[in-house]
């Protein structure tokens, strides 16, 4: 399937996004992601379909597809085409119409001129029915109403009663032009403050998106051969380039250090604000800051394949998703504009009938048009996750998706992979034996076997045992679990791996690595990896939260208890290949909801079974790729937070969706009693989404771990 990403322009609200969403679903579009909150629109092209005919539905429905947006070919945008635009070419002629109310105090007698009236109307009026009539047209020829169609009916009707009044010289009880002109105009206003509000709860990641293009300096060389430094945007960096990073300057780039050393700052990536010390050979992350120090280094990826467009992309995708939560408020703000006319066409009928008067009646059903909110009912999970989000990407914690940080309320317990996760995964070795065969023949067959591996101990055994000569093997194959076997030319066979392999051959299971040869045992290796600093204070919180902690792990039963007890772990569960992993996650997770943090090739399908699969990025591809939520460079650090994030943004969506439902249960009645005026309603309508940006974006600062 053609996977398509376009930006959509005119969605005014999280309606807005589900008009679109039902129109893609009703053409059998697959994956289908709109975010309100920036305009991104995702989706898998089916067989059969046209790109042409989808963007002709999508402009027929009200909006606009950009397919690309060039900053440097950006044309100025037309004269009423914004919200604030709007909203400041309708004040003043509003204001005006709204100085009548006041007559009997200020005494402006000619201001209850009903021609005066319609002229002062006529302006704001044709501007809110070029932009709401015209959706509210579309949207209702499409079958999916939005809520331009309540705003449209209500300063209809307002204008079209003032008009057969001063048509007909009915006199002042008829002028309702100030109504018509305010409705849209503070709606208008609502949308203005919804956009300043949204705009506030994407801040996390437009700091991260400033980083995305900057000058970089690339050294290039002269007919002499001799370096040239040349000023270049990082967007026009190959993979191969070398680039020269001074002390101070922004990191334009992925790249790989070739010389020299420095101290990075990645708060901007992962939130750790302590400078890392970077050398030859180390990778530097573009959006990073050199804080002392100046290196040389070669570019490693571009473009989409940066770490930082990564993150970005990763945040976006969640963002566009629909946490289980959402489902129901969707479902009702889809049949809600409908329900609201109904109810408008009832207040209006009931109050005629009750007070004889067609003035009032008319008025109180305007009313009840334009304080209901379905945006509010939209908006309330977008507004939340795009924050929690945000905070989170600015913290270094990626989510892949939304449900993962609605799951994270009901985890009750946490299984840890051992090897670098709870410990540094920074292998030395300690001591190795060699067992009747000569000593530099076991190197040999150690490192030949071992620098086949990904694993951390045999990556840090084969960094020790570096010999010149190695075995070349017929074949040479890790067998996930257990170790690696390799056959060589004469066919022999050896193994390298744990106490599985050598369990009939020695009693002594308390070594790392075993070594065999042709079945038979030529000596062992121990290698000593340190618990990471923060790993004690990590389990103790997250025991103080009520949640059970587990260690499941491969090795050998004494290590793994030596690490419970130096951690206060609940349980432990040694000796597991990667198929025992997935199924006893499976067990864990069928009795309560579990999430797993690992790093390795063997955690991959177990973290993918758990409920919610934690990865840190210092692991494998396959690992990230398998988990659902991403701790960037700080090891477990960032768990607490992930968790509380999780927490807190499920509730501040449950607070905005009490909000929306409370608001509009309220409103209604409110309204359809006559307790309040149109004018009021717009206002209090306009508001209500501001409210729930701000309950929202108080994300940003609250205390959540």
């Amino acid at each position: 399937m053609e996977k398509v990403n376009w930006k959509v322009d005119g969605m005014t609200c999280a309606n807005c996004a589900l008009t679109i969403n039902k129109f893609l679903d009703k053409q059998g579009m697959q994956n289908i992601r709109v975010n309100p909150i920036d305009g991104d629109v995702s989706f898998e092209m089916v067989d059969g379909s046209s790109t042409d005919t989808i963007k002709k539905g999508i402009d027929d429905l009200g909006y606009h597809v950009i397919e690309k947006v060039n900053e440097d070919n950006k044309t100025k945008a037309p004269f009423l085409s914004t919200n604030i635009q709007r909203l400041l070419f309708c004040l003043p002629f509003t204001l005006v119409l709204m100085l009548h109310m006041l007559e009997s105090v200020i005494h402006i007698h000619w201001l209850m001129n009903p021609w005066l009236q319609l002229f002062l109307c006529l302006p704001v009026f044709l501007i809110g029915m070029n932009f709401f009539g015209r959706s509210a047209i579309k949207s209702l020829r499409n079958r999916m109403p939005n809520m331009n169609v309540l705003v449209a009916l209500g300063a209809f009707a307002a204008f079209a009663y003032s008009l057969i009044g001063t048509l007909m010289g009915q006199g002042e009880q008829y002028l309702f032009y100030e109504t018509a002109a305010t409705i849209i105009t503070l709606v208008f206003f609502g949308n203005y403050l919804e956009d300043a509000s949204m705009q506030s709860t994407q801040r996390a990641l437009k700091s991260l998106m400033k980083s995305q293009k900057i000058m970089a300096n690339m050294i290039a060389f002269d007919e002499n051969h001799q370096e040239v430094i040349m000023p270049i945007e990082n967007t026009q960096l190959k993979v191969g380039d070398l680039i020269l990073v001074r002390s101070g300057e922004q990191v334009p780039i992925d790249a790989k250090i070739l010389w020299g050393d420095a101290h990075v700052n990645e708060s901007l990536l992962t939130g750790e604000s302590i400078p890392i010390h970077k050398i030859a050979k180390d990778k530097i992350i573009g959006g990073s800051i050199l804080e002392t120090g100046s290196v040389k280094a070669q570019v490693t990826a571009t473009g989409d394949d940066t770490i930082l467009s990564g993150i970005l992309q990763l945040v976006k995708q969640a963002q566009g998703e629909k946490p289980p939560i959402q489902h129901l408020a969707d479902k009702i703000s889809g049949i809600f504009v409908p329900v609201v006319v109904i109810i408008a066409v009832l207040t209006f009928l009931g109050n005629f009938f009750y007070l004889n008067e067609f003035t009032a009646a008319l008025m109180r059903s305007i009313a009840v048009l334009v304080i209901a909110c379905p945006c509010a009912m939209g908006l309330a999970t977008p507004a939340a996750i795009a924050v929690g989000l945000g905070r989170a990407a600015r913290n270094g914690i990626l989510f892949r998706n939304a449900t993962s940080l609605e799951n994270f309320r009901n985890i009750k317990q946490i299984v840890f992979d051992k090897t670098g996760t709870l410990t540094t995964g920074s292998f030395k070795l300690a001591n190795y034996k060699e067992i009747d065969v000569d000593p530099q023949f076991f190197k040999t067959v150690v490192y030949s076997l071992e620098k086949y591996s990904t694993h951390p101990i045999a990556v840090s055994i084969a960094a020790a045992f570096k010999v010149k000569e190695e075995i070349k093997w017929k074949s040479i194959e890790e067998v996930k679990g257990i170790g690696m076997k390799g056959i060589d030319r004469d066919g022999n066979e050896f193994w390298a791996g744990s106490y599985k392999i050598a369990n009939t051959l020695t009693s002594e299971s308390n070594h790392n690595v075993y070594i065999l040869k042709n079945k038979q045992l030529i000596g062992w290796l121990d290698v000593e990896d340190e618990l990471r600093p923060e790993s004690k204070e990590i389990i103790s919180h997250l025991k103080k939260l009520g949640l059970k902690t587990i260690l499941l792990s491969g090795d050998r039963k004494e290590k793994c208890q030596h690490i419970q007890e130096a951690l206060g772990l609940d349980e432990f569960i040694a000796e597991q290949s990667p198929e025992e992993k997935l199924k006893k996650i499976d067990e864990l997770t069928k009795l309560h909801p579990t999430a797993m943090v690992g790093d390795g090739i063997n955690d991959a399908p177990a973290l993918a079974k758990a409920t919610i699969g934690i990865s840190l990025s210092e692991a494998s591809q396959l690992a990230i790729q398998s988990a659902q939520v991403v701790l960037m460079n700080s090891g477990l650090k960032k768990l607490p937070t992930a968790l509380g994030l999780g927490k807190h943004t499920y509730l501040t969506i449950k607070q905005n969706l009490f909000w929306a439902f409370f608001y509009n249960i309220i409103a209604l009645p409110v309204a359809a009693f006559g307790l309040l005026t149109p004018t009021l309603g717009a206002l209090v309508m306009g508001l209500s989404d501001v409210v729930l940006a701000i309950n929202s974006v108080r994300l940003f600062v609250k205390k959540v771990a």
